[in-house]
C-alpha cells in the first residue's frame, strides 16, 4: 500500500512539474495559451464541458466542434483532464499577433 502511494504521489508531482492545462478547469485565457487555441476554440472547449459534464479523458476533446485529431495530437502532452492547470509563467497571457512593423520612411 505504501508503495502504491508513493508511486501515485510521484506521479501527480511529475505531471504537475510539467505544463499542462486540465481541460475540466482551465479557464477561457489559460485555453488559449495552447498553441492553435484562440478565442473561438477556447469558448468551445467551455461550452462542451458545461453542456456533457467534466472530460473524462484528454482524447474527448475531438468531440469539440472546430478540434480535430491533428490539433488533439499536437496539444495532448500540454493537456490533463486531473490536478491544477499549470502554466509557465512566460506562456501564462495569451499568444496574440504583432501587427506587421512598416518600414521606416525614407
Amino acid at each position: 500500500m505504501k508503495k502504491l502511494l508513493i508511486f501515485l504521489l510521484s506521479f501527480l508531482l511529475a505531471a504537475a512539474v510539467s505544463a499542462a492545462v486540465n481541460l475540466n478547469t482551465a479557464s477561457r485565457e489559460q485555453l488559449q495559451t495552447l498553441k492553435g487555441i484562440g478565442p473561438s476554440k477556447a469558448q468551445a472547449i467551455i461550452d462542451y464541458r458545461e453542456q456533457h459534464g467534466p472530460f473524462r479523458s484528454v482524447d474527448e476533446l475531438v468531440k469539440v466542434r472546430g478540434i480535430g485529431e491533428k490539433t488533439l495530437r499536437r496539444l495532448e502532452k500540454s493537456l490533463t483532464v486531473v490536478g491544477p492547470t499549470v502554466i509557465d509563467p512566460d506562456e501564462s497571457a495569451p499568444r496574440r499577433r504583432r501587427a506587421p512593423r512598416s518600414l521606416p520612411s525614407e
